[in-house]
């Protein structure tokens, strides 16, 4: 089997990679050039360009498959698969739950009314630099990508609705946010309902999915994430507990306090978006936010390892990490002491 990454050597990127050289694939990446030193001692043939500007060198090539994990942009997107038309036979593009019009009813399905961008409007954004403005616009970004990709592969497209993909070498630092504050110990500031559920899915098992789907030729929309049993906020915060052998103990404060004090959800609380208030603009709570229906993916054969086994991982790889790095998410150790004083200074006397 040939297969193409577009990306390849960041984490989703990486993950899939590493799953098909373990079946002897011929494996092609194309990316900037960043981070390309841990293919060094690897099977791996290395094309180094900019993919919104030129594509030459996939001119004259082709592979049985492309994963396309980094496409944000439609135009960058009708780019790559235009020139892989009749160049590939199956196109994976990693889009995300994102695309929704919102996540305000539980079970959200893949046939729920996805989010939309006038013409004129993705256009201008399309012209504009990334950052902020993208950001902006991720999800209704994303579903004209997912357009983009079948309107040039009909037929051929994967499109990858995934939650959040966690696991070692993960960038956002969500979860690694709760085990590295965990492994820390003391009291924990941990937000809303102890038993409300969440979802999220290992790299390691997302890429194993998305290469059994290639084998089988297996084309469509799919929401990807997991596990497939309820999971709660106390049961992934007890299991990092566990793992990373702390004393922690975990304060539960009200979604009104943290709301109240600014504390942004998912951001600054990773994992967590209130289910009893309505985000800015929204006129109802997200509810459906780690509810996901996961029925369609689940008969194609996904299969999850255990919460323990992903947790270890990424503490095994967080230790590695600098003290110094800069973290994307998760609530500066300051101001979560502020917090807990104020929480705790306003709770009745028993």
């Amino acid at each position: 089997m040939k297969l193409l990454i577009l990306g390849g050597s960041r984490f989703l990127g990486r993950a899939v990679v590493e799953e098909a050289l373990k079946r002897n694939y011929e494996v092609t990446i194309l990316n900037r050039g960043n981070n390309n030193d841990i293919f060094k001692d690897k099977n791996v043939e290395v094309l180094i360009s900019d993919r919104d500007r030129d594509l030459d060198v996939l001119k004259g090539r082709v592979w049985d498959a492309a994963v396309d994990t980094c496409g944000f942009a439609p135009r960058t997107v009708e780019k790559s698969t235009s020139m892989l038309a009749n160049h590939v036979r199956h196109y994976t593009f990693i889009s995300s739950l994102s695309v929704y019009k919102d996540w305000i009813p539980v079970g959200i399905t893949e046939d729920y009314e996805v989010q939309t961008l006038s013409e004129e409007k993705a256009a201008e954004i399309d012209g504009s630099a990334a950052g902020t403005t993208y950001n902006e616009y991720y999800g209704p970004l994303k579903r004209l990508c997912e357009i983009e990709a079948e309107k040039h592969l009909p037929g051929q497209v994967l499109s990858v609705r995934a939650g959040l993909i966690v696991g070692s070498n993960d960038y956002s630092d969500r979860l690694p946010y709760w085990i590295k504050r965990i492994a820390k110990g003391g009291r924990v500031l941990a937000p809303g309902n102890p038993k409300r559920k969440i979802q999220f899915i290992d790299v390691k098992d997302l890429a194993i999915w998305i290469v059994n789907m290639i084998e089988q030729n297996i084309t469509g929309i799919y929401n990807v994430t997991g596990p497939d049993y309820p999971l709660t906020m106390e049961r992934l915060l007890e299991s990092c507990k566990g793992i990373t052998n702390s004393d922690s103990e975990f304060v539960w404060v009200s979604e009104k306090f943290l709301l109240e004090n600014n504390v942004a959800p998912w951001t600054e609380m990773p994992l967590w978006i209130p289910e009893e208030f309505a985000l800015p603009e929204e006129k109802e709570p997200w509810r459906g936010d780690s509810s996901f229906n996961i029925d369609k993916v689940l008969s194609t054969g996904l299969t999850f390892r255990s919460l323990e086994e992903t947790i270890f991982d990424i503490w095994k790889w967080e230790q590695l990490r600098s003290e110094t790095e800069e973290r994307k998410a998760g609530l500066a150790f300051e101001k979560e002491q502020q917090l807990l004083k104020r929480w705790m200074e306003a709770q009745p006397l028993s």
